[in-house]
């Protein structure tokens, strides 16, 4: 199976971000996603698009230099769509999981895709009324795609405890900072991608998959981290968040990663790798604790760090880098994210104070209105 690789100017980004529609008053999620739908010029390939869910919508950037005109762009979309859903009644959730809806009552879109996912996967594909973000990263030359997806990945348990925000599932606190990333690797191509050594080698992969039909696309194979047809590496590792401060913070740390590993192996330096098997212990203790997560690194002067703590050594490390591209602001909003609360622990706060997960999403809800989060009690 070939993979097309387009061309990309590098550091460019563009973002995804995937939102539950709830009703404005009883916050339960809704299918209102078509009232929005039956009003944009494009839904299925335009900026504001259907998901897998009749209660879901993506709002989908074009290609930017900076992470500022990428997150304007994202705040045009959310306030029209809110502008079509708040006089019937509904608003919008940024969110990896809905904190108290049976995701069982939510209704799938009629594609083949979304189809073979409910289908195959039995209990599990109809959990999967969760939402993430997805960040796409330009990359000026094929040769560099693998080495930066397997460069990203290693950073997963920042990714996952910066942007964890599905602390609750059908109104119990699952003591996982994000439930979903628990839920969405149940699916047969999701995770951690492998190690390959060429291109030619996650093609003859590719073939090997669709040979015993386990994919019809390269798009099915729905890695953690994977190289996308547009000549981007697509970071695809993140809870769906509640602000665009959180989306702002998390492209930043993004795109600032890729541009320090380019810059590495345009002067033949090698990107600092993982085993798959701490990869993938990093990614379970990240969803489980967050930021208070051990997480395995490959530096033998500090071979275990807290997530909190590798987060905030990295902002470190790439302020050069954010300032070349224009992102300093938003970067300094990952630590502040580290600091004062991802979404998880504002729920949790919320939670404490209320003991009502209406409550919990209702707060959420209010902070993507603001576009800031609401850091109570930290």
């Amino acid at each position: 199976m070939k993979i097309k690789f387009g061309q990309s100017k590098m550091s460019t980004i563009g973002i995804e971000w995937e939102l539950a529609v709830v009703d404005a008053v009883t916050m339960e999620q809704v299918p209102g996603a078509d009232f929005v739908l039956d009003s944009v010029e494009d839904p299925v390939d335009g900026p504001i698009r259907r998901e897998y869910l009749s209660s879901m919508l993506e709002f989908v950037s074009g290609v930017h230099d900076t992470v500022g005109s990428a997150v304007n762009e994202m705040r045009g979309h959310l306030e029209h769509v809110l502008s079509i859903l708040e006089p019937r009644g509904f608003t919008l959730l940024g969110a990896g999981a809905h904190p108290f809806g049976d995701p069982a009552a939510q209704i799938p879109r009629e594609k083949p895709q979304y189809r073979r996912v409910t289908d195959r996967n039995g209990w599990w594909g109809k959990q999967m009324t969760i939402n993430g973000l997805h960040i796409h990263n330009g990359i000026d030359r094929r040769e560099k795609a693998l080495p930066i997806v397997y460069g990203i990945a290693r950073f997963t348990p920042y990714f996952i405890a910066l942007s964890a925000s599905s602390p609750f599932w059908m109104g119990e606190d699952t003591q996982f900072a994000s439930q979903r990333t628990m839920i969405f690797q149940q699916l047969p191509t999701n995770g951690l991608p492998y190690h390959m050594e060429s291109w030619d080698e996650l093609e003859k992969y590719a073939a090997q998959l669709e040979g015993i039909g386990m994919i019809q696309s390269p798009s099915e194979i729905r890695w953690d981290v994977r190289p996308s047809s547009w000549g981007t590496v697509e970071n695809r590792i993140m809870d769906s968040v509640p602000t665009l401060m959180e989306v702002g913070a998390l492209t930043a740390f993004s795109q600032c990663l890729v541009e320090r590993m380019s810059q590495a192996l345009a002067v033949g330096e090698p990107i600092e790798r993982l085993p798959y098997w701490f990869m993938r212990e990093n990614k379970w203790r990240a969803a489980r604790y967050g930021l208070a997560a051990d997480v395995i690194t490959p530096r033998k002067d500090e071979y275990i760090v807290h997530a909190s703590d590798g987060i905030l050594y990295w902002v470190e490390q790439l302020r050069d880098i954010a300032d070349q591209l224009g992102c300093a602001q938003e970067l300094d909003d990952a630590a502040t994210l580290v600091k004062k609360g991802p979404s998880y622990l504002r729920q949790r706060r919320v939670y404490a104070a209320t003991g009502d997960v209406v409550d919990v999403t209702r707060a959420m809800v209010d902070e993507l209105r603001a576009g800031t989060p609401q850091f109570k009690g930290a």
